[in-house]
């Protein structure tokens, strides 16, 4: 789910536990999404509540049936399901953490994390490699992809998905798309691909090494092993890689062509062409004097894009197809940096070279609120009053910063919210 646009400066970071006890130890999954606090005092499940479940099993039972799946598939996944207060209190209380981009890289792209993933890439190199000539998506970016979503195998989760599933379908907030993740559970367990009591993962759904939702699964999973399953929870991460391989290749990955490469702006660069929808190749962008970190032009990768995830202060990029590619299994740009940068990282790549506007704060969802309010009662309509800054609000934050005289990038620190106040 995109808790904020392609466009957004800051990212909404739900995620219990990021510190690191033990620099040794691999490093927790970092999904820039949704992620709820874990409660303090979990509510003890009630009759009631249990009973209310049973009673909508018996009714789904008839929807599951009639989208194929067997009588016996169906008592084998719901025997002992019992209604999980724990997974809907996580789904309830979600308190904000908020982090900035440069503060999530920081952890997503640490040291520890790009150690890991050198080891993970040495320990399983004859893997990776027939995955790569297969699917002609680069290793180091698959791995990436295991290094933030699981820590390299290491925290794949352990609920019994089909109870959640089950509890958040009948009691959730979102129902519909959870009464299509359990049906797609099911399938999948009617193939044989894995036993409902080893089909785990998140408390939202989310399975295995690469962390699937069960409809991605079906649809795009793979056996590379060839034992005719598709085991993305074994120990053995073959069949996992594989499938995020395949996943990006469906997808339109372009082998050969980086997802981004950071550059350096020229003085009077107008920020208005800091845009997705204007691209044009690097060679054109180095006209205006848009070059790399190194002052060379960079090579025509194909059609890019300049992105500031923290506004003229910060890092610049030029963005390309991968990117979007990228996009496709988390939307949330600190995501794809940060799947990006752990990759070039883990090849041996250098760190980003700008330095951030880390005296800067995200504004919390309140804030983004108010912004979008106060921008629209200047006349800078930002269409709607969500919390989310996505185009339109970009749009009117750079409306409202060129009428000020201000460098018009699009970002919103907490110094633009007061300057409107």
């Amino acid at each position: 789910m995109r808790v904020l646009s392609r466009f957004a400066i800051l990212v909404t970071l739900m995620v219990a536990g990021l510190a690191q006890a033990n620099p040794g130890l691999p490093e927790r999954s970092l999904r820039p999404e949704m992620r709820p606090a874990i409660p303090d005092v979990v509510p003890a499940q009630s009759a009631a509540d249990n009973r209310g479940l049973q009673r909508w099993i018996e009714v789904f039972r008839t929807r599951a049936t009639a989208q194929g799946i067997t009588s016996g598939t169906f008592d084998s996944a719901f025997r002992g399901v019992r209604y999980n207060a724990e997974i809907i209190q996580r789904d309830r209380n979600q308190s904000e953490f908020i982090k900035t981009i440069w503060e999530y890289l920081d952890t997503a792209a640490s040291d520890t994390r790009v150690r890991n993933g050198q080891a993970a890439m040495r320990q399983n190199a004859a893997l990776l490699d027939a995955i790569e000539a297969r699917y002609g998506v680069e290793k180091e970016v698959v791995v990436a992809v295991w290094g933030l979503e699981s820590s390299y195998g290491a925290f794949r989760g352990s609920e019994p998905l089909i109870e959640a599933l089950a509890t958040l379908a009948y009691d959730g907030r979102r129902g519909r798309f959870f009464e299509q993740q359990l049906i797609a559970a099911l399938k999948i367990t009617q193939n044989g691909d894995v036993a409902p009591s080893n089909m785990t993962g998140s408390w939202a759904g989310a399975m295995g090494h690469t962390q699937f939702i069960p409809t991605s699964y079906l649809a795009y999973a793979v056996d590379f092993t060839g034992d005719g399953r598709r085991d993305i929870w074994s120990d053995n991460p073959a069949d996992a890689l594989a499938s995020t391989a395949a996943y990006l290749a469906n997808f339109g990955w372009i082998s050969g062509q980086p997802w981004g490469v950071e550059v350096q702006l020229p003085s009077g660069f107008d920020y208005t062409q800091a845009n997705r929808r204007i691209e044009q190749l690097p060679s054109e962008w180095a006209r205006l004097g848009v070059t790399g970190i190194d002052g060379r032009m960079v090579p025509d990768y194909g059609d890019a894009s300049v992105l500031l995830p923290a506004g003229a202060q910060g890092a610049a990029f030029l963005i390309f197809h991968n990117f979007s590619v990228i996009e496709r299994y988390n939307t949330a740009d600190a995501y794809v940096v940060g799947v990006g940068h752990l990759a070039d990282r883990i090849g041996g790549g250098r760190e980003i070279q700008a330095d951030w506007p880390r005296n800067d704060r995200a504004l919390v969802f309140a804030e983004r609120q108010e912004l979008q309010r106060r921008l629209t009662a200047a006349g800078h309509n930002t269409q709607g009053i969500d919390g989310r800054i996505g185009p339109l609000t970009i749009d009117a934050i750079r409306s409202y910063q060129r009428s000020q005289g201000l460098v018009p990038d699009g970002y919103a620190p907490l110094s633009l919210l007061a300057r409107l106040r």
